[in-house]
Formats: structure tokens, C-alpha cells, sequence
């Protein structure tokens, strides 16, 4: 309210004589503690929570005032007025109170009244201390001299939001009273819910003092709707009369969730309304407590305040506490040498002639200081720590989470600002670490309306019986997705199947009328049906609906059921084989090598078994003739030599293994080049295609147009709309120059099924886009997201790939031959078993030569004892020439060991020379 409204309830205020004087506080500036301190106290006697708070301010009066270490010589005194459950009336008392020179205002109980008052605190700097008023739009900035004593709905809305994400709701109902209390934490329930990607899906406005006919209508009318999960916003006076009207509704039975803010708990914790009767109306609801921790000041307030019980209301606490913060920031004040006093508001001035007494409302001069002594308070209260943070709320904000059920109330958890939803009471978390493993249990167990411990679904269909309305595309061609029927479902396909298949497995009944969507002369547009779904024209649509960006952002989509994307087709023609097809499974390069690496084979083994093998040995022309007959012919496995040595060996079969893959990949390239279709039109890819002039095919209704035009920059002049599969063979056959395309682009699961008709043409490249098909649903429809479950179960006990075996298999010929011709066989793809035989070589070769000269090293020893004389050392024993190292690896293997393992007195032994002739001779 502004301060027009504020203006008009003052006028009505002082429709009195006012003859109010300041008290016996002091006034005139003298720094003495006066005798006496006035605060005030506005709230409604006969209301639920003030029956509570009532005698818990007398009782904090008292014990502040029987305090010695509290203002000390100066009695607190508390004038109460009633507000009568009055916006009205409130105000008007309000103002009454303000003229009597009060100093601090505890109160009001109202939200309302507050919203009024707080202009009037903030005109005569009089701090004004709520201990129920938990709006949150009363903020400090708006009102400066509003103090919060209580928790805001804020956090609470908060609490109840956690809930709702906990339990997976996605969509609740807002219940409220139609004020500034109901609509203020319906609001910050929206803001709560918002930011978990939940909403609110209707609020349900009451008008304060609804009679029981209003109320029962406006449930009917929200019992009409999907969600279930209600949150109930009122004041405890007026409160039950919701859920006595729900429970003659059948509301309160099994599928409905209700969770009540702490208007409930108030109620209930009262002594007055502590009866069975409302144990029977709110069985099963969720209701939150401002949390109260045990404490021994609270013991020992219980022990002498008979009203109040072990679970007493948490305002009343909170009344208690905010007689001792007025108490204790009065004492700073008072300590400071701050004096109490008063003066008149120049913007308040008596009018000639009228009763009204403007001038009996005065300014506390030092309102501000004592509003700063009130937010540096800090003490433990009954209700726990009474301290402020930044932003002016009490510190620690936590809420019980109770469920009602059977006689009394169960807790099974907490809310903090610190831990969100937890099993932990909220002091043992500021007190120490939290144990995770216990902290995951967020919530224990709820028996829900109805005696059910499941947790609802939280939603139900409100067709009342009527069928869901699902649009089905009227299709012309591929008529495998989806085509109509003469059965009773009148349609069917492979969607139509899936969708039966998927509904069927949901744990309740869905009715369903299919409606056919389209003219039946051409497919239909699907961004319209998706768009009739959006409107709410169909409750749904299925069949070969493409999830895309752009009708996402209109619908809500189940989980893909197959696979999609858009992929080019081109035709194509065989390739004619010639005189030299034979070498193109390999590139020039290749044979080359290949060539280069036969001979290095074979002239490595003949390294290795010439000293050991006869077959090896001979006439030099007779030696390379060897070495070249046994390169290549390993390569047929047709070598008639026989290797002797272990490296020989070795080498042999390392080879082998590099024969047996080049012989295999040559066998299957030249398989595939004498079989293989090459692209006609030139289109190589999805860049060609874009960039060329050629006319371009899409299916008509598909989103394929929208994605060439927007995200490829294609030129609308250039695409061609085609119908049916036949329409696709056609054009392509006449081709881009006469007529038809070059190409069409189109999504993957129509171009299996086309070319398992048409073997001519073929796919070029890969999918460049990933998509799949769905079934679309209004936002926010619960059923997208059961039906994504459903279809998650239908693949993975293979029901899914059975109904596309039944629909789609049966191709005459492979879709798969992706790509233009096969590229020849580079050196690229068998460096890694070229390298394996070059280290094979490599190897045998270093240990062949190791050998060789350990064997020479013996032997020129032994020849050396048995030709001492220099000259003959000199010349022949010595083998210092080349020639004579290579006299030597070409002797036998066998005589080299005969002439180690003759003695040096034995017979002689002939000179490295001779024997080399000798060995030439044989």
C-alpha cells in the first residue's frame, strides 16, 4: 500500500478525540534512566497465534523486569492492542498505540497491517519488531524500521521447493489467501521452484474469509487439473476449512500431495486446536516448523508456563525472544546516555475545526540509534540465537519437515540454509562436520493421503474419461513409419507400434484417439503438427517427428526411438575393369617398395644360409639367380629352399606373416575395385554441394528446407520438393540440367528405405547431422517424461528392435555402400609391418655378424701359433685385407669349426688363401 491508502486509514484513525499525552517517559533530554519504558504490542487476542503469544509477551515482561542485569531501575511496561483480524481495525490501533509515545512496537501478526504501519514507523522513527509477520516483501530497504523477530517465508518457500525437487515434482498448485502475506510467499515459491526447473501451474486464490462455498468451487475447479501436489499457503484461522472442503471432494485420498506451510503446525501446536478433528482432516499432509533447537532456557521457560507444551508454537517462542531483543536494545540505548524523547512531526499539523488530532503523532528523536542497537543485538533466546545477518534476517533459518499420521505429528527431516534437506537436526550441522553417508538419506519415510507409503506420482490425466487427442501425419509415402488403417486404431507403422508398445508399459491406463493430420495428397508439415501440439489442438502427436531445435523450444520430446540425421544420396554407376585393374590395389609408391623389400628379404636370407646351406652356395650367377627366385617366390608360399639356420628361420617367418597380409589386403582391394559404384554427379560431399549450382532434392514437410536455407545459406531457388521415393529416382535419373537434381538430402531412416528399392544410387559422405524421431507433448507434460522411460525399457529388453525388424529389414540391397571409388592401397597402411620385418632383419643380421667375428677372432689366433715366422704372419695368418675377411664368411660353416677344433702340433692347416681356392674349385 502507498501512502495515499496510508493517508485515508489515518484520516479514519483519529475520528476521535485524542487527549493522549506523553507518559512518564522522559522527554526533556535529561540523560537519567526514566522510571519507566512504553513499548507496544499489536496483534489479535482471539486469533490461534495470538492466544500463544499473549501470555508469552506478559511472561517475558515479567522476567525482564524481575532481571537485575537489566535495565536496571527502569520498569518495561507493554501496552497491547487489538487488531481483531482487521486490516482495518489493525491500522486504526496501530495508530492509537503510535500516539502514545511508545518507543518499540512488537507486532503486528499480520502481514496486511504490516505492509500499512510500516509507513507510519518509518514517519515517527519508532522500531517496529514483528514475531509473525513473514512476508518477504517486507524488506528492510522499502522499510528500515521494520524488524523481522521471525523467519521469512523466503527460506520457508525455500524448504518446500527442496521437497518438491527431492521427490522429482515437476508442476504443483499454489493455495493462498489473497493478501499480502498469501501472495508475497506464493511469489518467492515461484522464484524457488524456478530456479530447480519446477513451476507453479496455477494459483488458487482465496479471499480472506472465504466462506466454505467459495472455497469447495475453487478446489473443484483445481481438481480439474494434472497436478497433484498442492501447496496450501492460508492463515491458521481459516486454514482447516480448505481441507474439511478437500476431504468432502475425495482430495485427501491416495494420488494427492499436500504440503502445508507453518500456518498448520501453528494451529496444531496450539493447546486449543491440539484435537483429533484435525488429525482427521490432514492425514498424510507434509507440514514445515520453524525449527526451535532444545535448549535449557527453554526447559526451564516450559517448566513455568503451563500453556505453553514440549512442542509449543514456535511464534509464541518468537514473542518471547522479541520482548527480550525490545529489552536488551533499550538497555544499549539507555547505556549509551541516549535520552527518550519526543517531538512534533512538522508534516503532521492540526486542522481548524476538525476532531482530528494529527499533532498527538510525534517523532521519537532517537528512534534511529535504538533501531541500531536492535539489529547489534546478539543473545541466546528460547527459540535459539537472536542475531541479524547483512541483510537483516535472523541467522540459522531452519524449518522442521513433519508428516501427519495415525494421532500426532512425525518428523522425518530438516531444512536449513546450510544443508538444504537432511535427517540432521540443523544445530549438530553448525556444530560439527556433517557424516555424508548419513546426509544422504535426505528425507526419512512419508505416509502419504490415502495410508500410502509410494511416493505419488504427482500428477493425473484430467480427461475424466475422454480420450487423449493424438495428431498422426497422414503420409503419402513411406508409408512403413506411419499410413493409415482400416483397423480399429485407424493408423499403424513402426511409430504407431512403438508408441502402443511404450503406452502399455506405463503403470496406468491411457486412452488414446488417433487423428489423422494432413490433406492425404502430399506428407504433411511437421512444424505444424508440432504446433497444433503447442496449442493444445492435440494432446499429443506421434510418428516420424524429427527432434530438432526449433520445435523444441514449442513441445516437449520422449526420448529418441531411432536414430536419425540428414545424409545426401547421389547416383551412381559401376565401374567398368580393364587390362591393368590388377595393380590398382596398390599405388605406384607401393609396388615399389614392395619390389625393394622382396629383394632386401631375400638377400638377408641368403646372408644367413649361405655358410650353412648348399642350396645357398654356388656359382655368383647361379647365387643371385637363387636369391632372386626365392624373394618372390615366398610370395605365393611356393620357395623350394630350405632354410637350415635358426636366423634364417626366424627372418622366413616374420616375412611369411608380412606375405600373408599383403597378399590378403590385395586380394580384397582388387575385389572391391572390380565391384565398386562411382558417384556420376560430382558431388563428393557435403562442401561440393554447397558449393556447386546443382539443384538439390528435399522430402516435402520435412525439416530438411528450414535446415538448407537457414543454417546452410543454400539458395531456396535451388531445392526441389519431392513427394515419394519414386519422385527420388526420377529426379536424380534426369539429373540437375534437365530437369531434376543433383542430389537430395534427406534424413537417414527415408534413405535406408530408398535405396533398399532403388541399388543405383548411394549415400555420399557421413549423417552431418544427429537427431532422432520422438513423439511430442505438450511443456511440461509428465507423460514425455514416462513414456522416455517406457521407450528406454523397450530397447533394452529388445522389443524396440524387434518392431523395427518387422517394419523396416527385408532390404534388398545394402545401403551401406557410403563413398565414391575405393582408394588404391598406400604405403601409409603397411609402414607398420614393413618396419617389423626391417627390425627382424636388422637383428639377424647383428647376430650373424657378432658370430662371424668371434669365429674369425679364434681362427686368426690358431693360425698365427702355427706359422710363427713373420713373413708368413705377415702375408697370410694376419687377415688384414678385406679380401681375406670376405675369403673367410664365404668358407663353410662346417670347416671353419673343423680347422677350430684341430690342435697346433697336429697336421697343418692350410692357409686362409688356398682354402678360399679350394672352396672357389667346389
Amino acid at each position: 500500500m502507498g501512502y495515499a491508502h496510508f493517508a485515508a486509514l489515518l484520516l479514519c484513525a483519529f475520528m476521535f478525540a485524542s487527549g493522549t499525552t506523553a507518559a512518564n517517559q522522559n522527554s526533556t533530554g535529561d540523560p537519567a534512566r526514566p522510571a519507566e519504558v512504553r513499548i507496544g504490542a499489536l496483534f489479535t487476542f482471539d486469533s490461534v497465534i495470538g492466544k500463544a503469544v499473549k501470555p508469552a509477551i506478559e511472561l517475558a515482561v515479567a522476567h525482564v523486569n524481575s532481571d537485575p542485569s537489566i535495565l536496571r531501575g527502569t520498569k518495561l511496561s507493554v501496552l497491547m492492542q487489538d487488531t481483531n483480524c482487521s486490516g482495518f481495525v489493525g491500522t486504526v490501533e496501530a495508530l492509537q498505540l503510535l500516539a502514545q509515545d511508545v518507543i518499540a512496537v512488537l507486532g503486528p501478526q499480520s502481514s496486511a497491517v504490516a505492509h500499512v504501519i510500516c509507513h507510519a514507523v518509518n514517519e515517527l522513527h519508532v522500531p517496529l519488531i514483528s514475531f509473525a509477520a513473514t512476508d518477504p516483501t517486507l524488506s528492510s530497504l522499502e522499510y528500515p524500521y521494520f524488524v523481522r523477530a521471525t523467519q521469512s517465508d523466503y527460506y520457508q518457500m525455500d524448504a518446500i521447493a527442496s521437497i518438491i525437487s527431492q521427490y522429482q515434482w515437476k508442476q504443483v498448485i499454489a493455495i493462498h489467501v489473497d493478501d499480502d502475506y498469501g501472495r508475497g510467499g506464493i511469489m518467492a515459491l515461484g522464484d524457488a521452484l524456478a530456479k530447480r526447473k519446477c513451476k507453479i501451474v496455477y494459483k488458487a486464490k482465496l479471499p480472506p474469509g472465504a466462506a466454505n462455498t467459495t472455497i469447495e468451487n475453487i478446489l473443484m475447479q483445481v481438481n480439474e487439473m494434472e497436478s497433484r501436489v498442492y501447496v496450501i499457503h492460508v492463515n491458521p484461522d481459516s486454514g482447516l476449512d480448505v481441507f474439511s472442503a478437500a476431504k468432502s471432494l475425495g482430495m485427501m485420498s491416495s494420488g494427492y500431495v499436500w504440503i502445508a506451510t507453518d500456518w498448520l503446525s501453528a494451529l496444531m501446536d496450539s493447546s486449543v486446536h491440539g484435537s483429533t478433528d484435525v488429525m482427521e482432516l490432514t492425514q498424510g499432509v507434509l507440514v514445515l516448523r520453524q525449527h526451535v533447537a532444545d535448549s535449557d532456557s527453554q526447559k526451564a521457560l516450559l517448566s513455568k508456563w503451563n500453556n505453553l507444551t514440549r512442542n509449543g508454537s514456535a511464534y509464541s517462542m518468537r514473542a518471547y525472544d522479541s520482548v527480550w531483543l525490545a529489552a536488551h536494545a533499550v538497555e544499549r540505548f539507555l547505556s549509551e546516555g541516549n535520552a527518550i524523547s519526543f517531538s512534533a512531526d512538522p508534516n503532521l499539523r492540526a486542522t481548524k475545526g476538525s476532531n482530528l488530532q494529527l499533532d498527538s503523532l510525534r517523532i521519537f528523536n532517537n528512534g534511529n540509534k535504538l533501531l541500531e542497537n536492535v539489529w547489534s543485538v546478539n543473545f541466546s533466546g528460547v527459540s535459539g540465537p537472536v542475531q541479524f545477518t547483512l541483510d537483516r534476517n535472523l541467522i540459522h533459518p531452519a524449518y522442521d519437515i513433519l508428516n501427519i499420521g495415525g494421532t500426532g505429528l512425525r518428523t522425518i527431516g530438516y531444512w536449513s540454509n546450510i544443508s538444504g534437506l537432511s535427517v540432521v537436526a540443523p544445530e549438530q550441522l553448525y556444530s560439527s562436520a556433517l557424516n555424508s553417508s548419513t546426509n544422504n538419506v535426505q528425507l526419512h519415510s512419508v505416509i502419504w493421503p490415502g495410508q500410502i507409503s509410494q511416493k505419488p506420482r504427482g500428477w493425473e490425466f484430467s480427461y475424466h474419461g475422454k480420450s487423449m487427442r493424438i495428431g498422426v501425419p497422414l503420409r503419402t509415402s513411406y508409408k512403413e513409419f506411419v499410413t493409415q488403417d482400416k483397423g480399429p486404431d485407424g493408423v499403424k507403422g513402426f511409430a504407431v507400434d512403438v508408441f502402443k508398445a511404450a503406452i502399455s508399459l506405463l503403470p496406468y491406463p491411457v486412452s488414446c484417439n488417433f487423428v489423422l493430420f494432413g490433406d492425404g495428397l502430399k506428407n504433411p508439415s511437421y512444424s505444424d503438427l508440432v504446433q497444433k501440439v503447442s496449442e493444445n489442438y492435440f494432446d499429443a502427436a506421434i510418428g516420424d517427428i524429427a527432434i530438432v531445435t526449433d520445435r523444441t523450444r514449442l513441445v516437449d520430446f520422449t526420448q529418441p526411438y531411432i536414430e536419425s540425421g540428414l545424409i545426401i544420396v547421389a547416383p551412381a554407376k559401376e565401374v567398368e575393369s580393364n587390362a591393368w585393374a590388377f595393380l590398382k590395389p596398390f599405388t605406384f609408391q607401393m609396388w615399389c617398395v614392395l619390389g625393394v623389400i622382396f629383394l632386401f628379404v631375400g638377400a638377408v636370407v641368403w646372408v644367413l644360409e649361405h655358410r650353412t646351406n648348399t642350396e645357398f652356395r654356388g656359382p655368383p650367377r647361379q647365387q643371385i639367380m637363387t636369391v632372386c627366385w626365392f624373394s618372390f617366390s615366398t610370395m605365393f608360399f611356393a620357395h623350394r629352399e630350405n632354410t637350415v639356420s635358426a636366423l634364417g628361420r626366424f627372418v622366413l617367418l616374420i616375412w611369411l606373416f608380412v606375405v600373408l597380409i599383403i597378399n590378403s589386403s590385395y586380394t580384397a582391394s582388387l575385389t572391391s575395385l572390380l565391384t565398386v559404384q562411382e558417384l556420376t554427379s560430382g558431388i563428393q560431399g557435403l562442401d561440393s554441394l554447397i558449393s556447386s549450382s546443382s539443384a538439390i532434392g528435399y522430402q516435402v514437410g520435412s525439416f530438411s528446407r528450414n535446415y538448407l536455407v537457414d543454417e546452410l545459406n543454400i539458395a531456396e531457388s535451388r531445392l526441389v520438393p519431392l513427394n515419394s521415393p519414386s519422385d527420388y529416382a526420377r529426379a536424380l535419373e534426369l539429373g540437375s540440367g534437365n530437369g531434376g537434381v543433383a542430389a537430395i538430402i534427406d534424413e537417414l531412416p527415408y534413405v535406408e528405405i530408398f535405396l533398399s528399392k532403388y541399388c543405383k544410387f548411394k549415400t555420399v559422405g557421413q549423417v552431418f547431422t544427429k537427431s532422432g524421431w520422438g513423439f511430442a507433448f505438450p511443456r511440461d507434460s509428465p507423460l514425455a517424461e514416462d513414456l522416455s522411460t517406457a521407450i528406454l525399457t523397450l530397447s533394452e529388453n529388445g522389443n524396440l528392435q524387434r518392431i523395427h525388424d518387422e517394419w523396416l529389414s527385408g532390404t534388398e540391397c545394402s545401403a551401406d555402400n557410403n563413398g565414391a571409388a575405393s582408394n588404391s592401397l598406400s604405403l601409409s597402411s603397411f609402414w607398420g609391418l614393413f618396419l617389423i620385418c626391417g627390425l627382424a632383419c636388422l637383428i639377424a643380421l647383428v647376430i650373424f655378424f657378432l658370430r662371424i667375428y668371434c669365429q674369425y677372432s679364434r681362427y686368426s689366433n690358431q693360425v698365427e701359433v702355427q706359422y710363427p715366422e713373420p713373413e708368413i704372419v705377415s702375408r697370410s695368418a694376419r687377415l688384414t685385407t678385406i679380401k681375406s675377411l670376405i675369403s673367410f664368411v664365404d668358407k663353410k660353416e662346417e670347416e671353419v669349426k673343423n680347422a677350430l677344433k684341430q690342435r697346433p702340433n697336429g697336421s697343418q692347416h692350410p692357409s686362409i688363401g688356398s682354402t678360399a681356392t679350394e672352396e672357389q674349385s667346389t
